[in-house]
């Protein structure tokens, strides 16, 4: 689906711009309500240009889809030198920025926008696993975790995904109330976790500084 790469920095710019008018357009209106013509339209440039770059308009939406996931990934994983649960905190904190200030890209992961398309819900569900190895590592020190813990964590982002949703739409708590509410009830699924399979102790929590 993706282009062979373009030798100049203009070239990778361009295709950058498109990317992020892109990600607007789809948050805005489904997939299936955007033709080609209406994309070329709204970007204000000519409709081969899109083809020139990304093919298709699945290939455009893929590849908005995959640079915005590379972007909450990066965004999410860091802090791998912190003690467990700071580490814990850094990254719903990390995801909590991410998807205030990149709304458009985030509803384009979590919500897609072209219906049972399975190549968008695996990308998709590489974003789960991705931020179910970070919080494992953070709070197991490991990423290959028994299927009850996996569950478990797997559970909690996803319920982090619509709440996440919400909070972006109504703006009615900081995002450092946010942050805690979510910690606290990761802290809850690891918990729960923990009396099914004693392996996976609950990491104690720490005390936050207000």
């Amino acid at each position: 689906m993706r282009p062979p790469a373009r030798g100049t920095e203009r070239s990778s710019a361009r295709r950058a711009e498109l990317i992020a008018i892109g990600r607007k357009l789809f948050a805005d209106t489904s997939y299936d309500a955007l033709s080609m013509d209406d994309i070329a339209r709204q970007a204000q440039v000519a409709k081969g240009l899109i083809y020139y770059y990304f093919h298709s308009k699945r290939g455009y939406y893929l590849a908005i889809i995959e640079d915005s996931v590379a972007g909450l990934v990066s965004f999410a994983a860091g802090g791998a030198g912190l003690p467990p649960v700071e580490r814990v905190h850094r990254t719903v904190d990390s995801y909590l920025r991410y998807a205030e200030h990149n709304q458009a890209a985030y509803r384009a992961i979590v919500s897609g926008g072209v219906g049972f398309d399975t190549e968008v819900h695996a990308v998709r569900d590489g974003v789960r696993e991705a931020i179910v190895a970070t919080i494992a590592e953070g709070a197991y020190g490991r990423t290959d975790i028994a299927p009850v813990a996996r569950m478990g964590l797997l559970a909690w982002v996803c319920s982090v995904e619509g709440a996440v949703l919400a909070w972006i739409d109504r703006g009615e708590l900081s995002r450092e109330t946010m942050g805690e509410l979510l910690v606290k009830t990761l802290g809850g699924a690891m918990r729960a976790v923990e009396e099914l399979d004693p392996a996976y102790p609950a990491p104690a929590p720490a005390r936050r500084d207000a």
